[in-house]
């Protein structure tokens, strides 16, 4: 079967066939029959046009091939991403070398592969041809494996609704942004790709539609984004009104279309089945992020984690809550560029902000917890926090009446176990999220409430100053839209002191498993409520959002002239000028909730 996929991608390549399909809206020619035909047709384009790249000549050529390539690859991310996510990850990973720990016993760092390694290569100063040669004999390679083992027959009605509707998530919440297109930035054009495969697709579903008026609102309204993204350009894309009035607008018709095309889900994924907005808590299922099992977050389930995340008697000392360096009032962090533990020591790393904890995939600056209950656990054995164990705190909350009471009408049982006390407190910092913010009271209104430097520091958040290719929205952390299955780390080449002459010491998650590739990563943090959370960065060497934004601005540790092996962060300048800097502050305060309403609650 690869034999003969190859033999039909060469004759395409050499005959400059192609196999290219352009499809809009309006204008329709060689049309594929079916979605599963057109997917397998791209695919070949997508592996003939690499074939081109392997062996053309000349450069121009090379890069030529590669763009055509790249965009049959676009063409194809709404089923791809859906069909076969692993395979359409490695075609599509970052040009940085891949590392998996699973323990000390089982570490496998890899080389990078794919498109985005390909772009840094072929549009380098100095391209290495032979290399660029074997990472395209990869993507053909892998081509040709999807094209045997994947197909698009066998999805139903609601895998349909899915995989659209994570196209056009994606492409709002990364896709825009230069995520995976950091060299030539060819967002928009990838965004075109995609919303034409979208278009095509769903007029392949007409006669699923009982509403043709419907169904005509789809094509209508991606006729208009199509026309959006091929007349914009990235600097000054107005990625704001984009989601607001494209990807909004298309929830509402994905949610009709549901009701329409009577379908049921089986379950939920980290977006509610019924989400129109992706700035309202009430669109994101909560139990997808952590233990599908674990209990319902009833009030009386929140009230019982609230009480024990301030009860510093469950500590060794009588002195430490969870609340101690978790305070209200500074965002749920302690305000101190490290934290104090039980004796007034000064701790390794600061306390980052609870608020939208719950959307994460890996807990401490070094992800060293996979769940908030884990955490919860390590922080009560720290012999330098609360010195104590669960079994401890268990027999002590025995003990106190009230606790008893708390837990029965939170729990239904009069046995309290050390599992309850996790979940109790974990639900708490859960239910840390207000999406109370100006920003999201801007998508939730019809009314503009952002001002104009805020708007514009929002769209060079997501665009020019590539903050949402590591902060993603809605929760801007490090957790990749639009699954939500990871939360990034990221080797920033944080300085040990304001005046940036030598990096930090802290080795950051190298200190688990002593992988060196992994030397100075820390998990990306959420920036909500940032402008009430300094000092910043993991040992707080920042004191204001203005020496941030010069140090991302400079192109991180590794710009300002440190040597950072593996810093994961471009080393080039932004090239922001000051009014751009104001801005992105300015927007950056337009994403301060109003936290003593969430602290009273």
């Amino acid at each position: 079967m690869i034999d003969t996929f190859l033999y039909r991608v060469k004759k395409g390549a050499y005959m400059t066939v192609g196999l290219f399909f352009a499809f809009s809206c309006v204008e329709r020619s060689q049309q594929p029959v079916t979605p599963d035909a057109y997917y397998h047709e791209k695919l070949d384009e997508m592996a003939s046009q690499m074939l081109i790249v392997q062996n053309a000549p000349t450069l121009d050529e090379k890069r030529k091939a590669y763009k055509a390539s790249r965009s049959a690859f676009k063409a194809i991310e709404p089923m791809l991403a859906f069909v076969d996510i692993e395979n359409y990850e490695t075609l599509n990973q970052p040009n940085l070398l891949q590392v998996e720990e699973e323990d000390l016993t089982n570490i496998r760092i890899k080389a990078p592969e794919g498109f985005q390694v390909i772009e840094e290569l072929l549009f380098a100063s100095r391209p290495d041809t032979a290399l660029i040669a074997r990472k395209a004999n990869f993507v053909i390679q892998r081509a040709g494996l999807i094209n045997k083992n994947t197909s698009l027959e066998a999805l139903k009605p609601h895998h349909v609704l899915w995989a659209i509707r994570n196209s056009i998530v994606g492409t709002a919440l990364t896709g825009l942004s230069g995520f995976d297109s950091p060299m030539l930035i060819n967002s928009l054009n990838d965004a075109t790709e995609v919303y034409q495969t979208l278009s095509f697709w769903l007029d392949s579903q007409k006669n699923r539609f009982s509403d043709p008026a419907l169904h005509h609102s789809w094509q209508k309204e991606l006729q208009k984004t199509i026309e959006t993204l091929k007349k914009g350009e990235f600097d000054t894309f107005d990625r704001l009104e984009f989601i607001k009035n494209h990807t909004h607008l298309q929830l509402r018709l994905w949610n009709q279309t549901v009701a329409d095309w009577n379908v049921s889900f089986p379950f939920s994924l980290a977006l509610s089945n019924d989400a129109d907005n992706l700035f309202e808590a009430e669109s994101y299922n909560l139990k997808y992020f952590s233990d599908p099992n674990g209990p319902a977050p009833t009030p009386e389930l929140l009230s019982l984690g609230k009480r024990l995340f301030y009860d510093q008697k469950l500590s060794a000392n009588g002195k430490m809550s969870c609340g101690s360096c978790h305070q209200p009032k500074l965002a749920f962090t302690d305000g101190k560029k490290k934290s104090i533990g039980n004796q007034g020591q000064e701790l390794l790393r600061n306390a980052p902000t609870l608020l939208y904890a719950g959307f994460q995939k890996g807990f401490f600056y070094d992800k060293r917890s996979n769940s908030l209950e884990a955490q919860i656990t390590q922080v009560v054995n720290d012999e330098n926090e609360f010195h104590s164990d669960l079994q401890t705190l268990q027999a002590s909350i025995t003990k106190d009446t009230t606790y008893r009471q708390q837990f029965f009408k939170a729990f239904k049982t009069t046995t309290i176990v050390e599992a309850q006390v996790r979940q109790a407190i974990a639900s708490y910092i859960r239910s840390l999220a207000p999406f109370s913010s100006k920003l999201d009271r801007h998508f939730q209104s019809e009314n503009e409430v952002l001002n104009e430097q805020e708007k514009l520091g929002f769209n060079l958040f997501m665009g020019k100053a590539a903050c949402a290719t590591c902060h993603f929205p809605p929760f801007f952390n490090g957790t990749v839209p639009p699954r939500w299955k990871d939360s990034e780390l990221e080797n920033l080449g944080v300085p040990a002191t304001a005046e940036n002459k030598k990096i930090d010491t802290d080795p950051g998650r190298f200190s688990l498993f002593h992988t060196e590739e992994k030397r100075f990563f820390f998990k990306t943090p959420t920036i909500r409520n940032v402008a009430l959370t300094a000092p910043y960065m993991h040992n707080g060497v920042y004191d204001s959002l203005e020496q941030v934004m010069d140090f991302y601005n400079a192109g991180g540790g590794e710009g300002m002239g440190l040597q950072v092996p593996h810093q994961t962060l471009p080393p080039d300048s932004l090239g922001l000028d000051q009014e751009e800097i104001d801005a992105i502050i300015a927007f950056m305060h337009a994403l301060n909730d109003d936290v003593a309403a969430v602290a009273a609650y």
